[in-house]
């Protein structure tokens, strides 16, 4: 049996393997400021109702704020959005001074030029260990002909042409 530092180790060369999409969950603070954070942990719900899920780790600087919204937007970044990535993964406190994007017509941050927008309203909150699960109902949805982000190993990047050969 692995020890406590082994396993933990062992999980995340694991999921550090799973190439995942990347997003930025975005809404507004209690102050009615713009917040947003970058995401992997995102995956599809339910289809009766539309539901999505993503979790915040309890010591984001943001945690608190996020578990007081209603709504919030997914935003499912392209290929050629790794520096939006890098800047909601960054310590930067005026992330939205840095970036393109709008207020919605649900009154909520959308960031320009995504591979796809989803915007929702809270439906749950579930406690998990060191993260929150939050469950949202998809309200309005936009797409674009765009390719994803990856994540994939501590890396970013589009999916390599062969991977459709």
């Amino acid at each position: 049996m692995e020890n406590k530092l082994d396993q933990v180790a062992s999980f995340k060369a694991a999921m550090g393997n799973y190439p995942t999409g990347v997003t930025v969950v975005t809404a507004y603070n209690s102050d009615g400021k713009p917040m947003g954070l970058t995401v992997n942990s995102f995956a599809s719900v339910s289809l009766e109702p539309l539901l999505i899920l993503w979790s915040i780790d309890k010591r984001v600087y943001s945690y608190e704020e996020f578990l007081k919204v209603d709504k919030f937007t997914v935003n499912i970044l392209a290929a050629d959005q790794g520096d939006i990535c890098n800047l909601f993964a960054s310590k930067v406190e005026d992330r939205f001074a840095e970036c393109e994007w709008n207020k919605s017509e649900l009154n909520l941050p959308v960031l320009s030029n995504s591979l796809a927008t989803l915007e929702c309203k809270v439906f749950n909150k579930v406690e998990a260990g060191d993260h929150t699960i939050m469950i949202g109902e998809v309200l309005h949805i936009q797409n674009a002909a765009k390719e994803p982000l990856l994540y994939h190993r501590r890396n970013i990047g589009a999916i390599p042409t062969e991977f459709y050969k």
